[in-house]
């Protein structure tokens, strides 16, 4: 089933939104190298829990940690450890709030210290990417618009677009119908109306397209080793221009 927002509940996914745009600001003000993954966890749980919220992914079928942290050649669901980030790392950071009863999610990863070009250039795709499929999330259009504009895009560059994993429907559960994936044909698929609240997240890989699960259950890798990148809005469907919820504004000024 679908569940179409009212205005009232896009207020409170607004305001989930903005202490998850705070908590990403505070894992930015952290990130470089020697630092652990395990404190960049327990910084956005404390900064999340002091603003009334609670971390989405918390126990969510059993994970344990507030972030999930993803990197180098790891696309989603990393687990926080101690591992140190070193120069040349990406790293995937992927948080929800849940505040009112309402949830946002959003993910950005970063490059540490000295990137090899082509890494940075697929971050900057990606990025590119995920506004790209923003842009198709207007009324009248098909979900098949969204998936094939960020697709599109990242395979011109010759990067693989992950088939495994997609974006979601948002709203009083972290994951609603329907799926958003990152691949697709236009003019395909659901036709998009005012209300829906998504998470449109692209997963593009340096090489191929093909993951696998580590043993954990959670972890998914590229199967070539190659990097990953990973960006992620939650955004209203509207008449003219979807309207994104979620903000890389204090991460971005952090990186400053």
């Amino acid at each position: 089933m679908l569940v179409y927002k009212t205005e009232e509940e896009i207020e409170f996914m607004r305001a989930s939104a903005k202490v998850l745009a705070q908590a990403h600001g505070e894992v930015a003000s952290m990130i470089r190298e020697g630092i652990t993954t395990r404190e960049l966890d327990q910084r956005a749980e404390e900064f999340i829990r002091d603003h009334g919220g609670s971390p989405s992914f918390k126990g969510y079928n059993g994970f344990e940690y507030s972030l999930c942290i993803s990197p180098n050649a790891v696309v989603v669901h990393g687990f926080p450890s101690d591992y140190t980030l070193k120069s040349g790392d990406v790293v995937s950071v992927d948080c929800g709030v849940l505040l009112n009863g309402y949830h946002a999610d959003s993910a950005y990863t970063y490059p540490i210290g000295e990137v090899a070009p082509e890494v940075l250039q697929l971050l900057e795709e990606t990025k590119k990417s995920l506004y790209l499929g923003i842009e198709q999330a207007v009324a009248g259009n098909r979900m098949g618009d969204v998936s094939y504009a960020i697709q599109n895009h990242v395979e011109k560059q010759g990067y693989g677009v992950v088939r495994e994993l997609v974006g979601h429907g948002i709203g009083k559960k972290l994951h609603e119908r329907p799926d958003v994936p990152n691949y697709g044909k236009r003019g395909s698929g659901l036709k998009l109306q005012t209300g829906l609240t998504l998470a449109i997240e692209p997963m593009v890989n340096l090489g191929t397209k093909n993951v696998v699960q580590e043993k954990d259950g959670w972890t998914i890798r590229t199967k070539d080793f190659k990097p990953s990148a990973h960006f992620e809005h939650t955004v209203v469907v509207r008449k003219d221009k979807a309207e994104i919820l979620t903000s890389f504004e204090y991460i971005e000024k952090a990186l400053q």
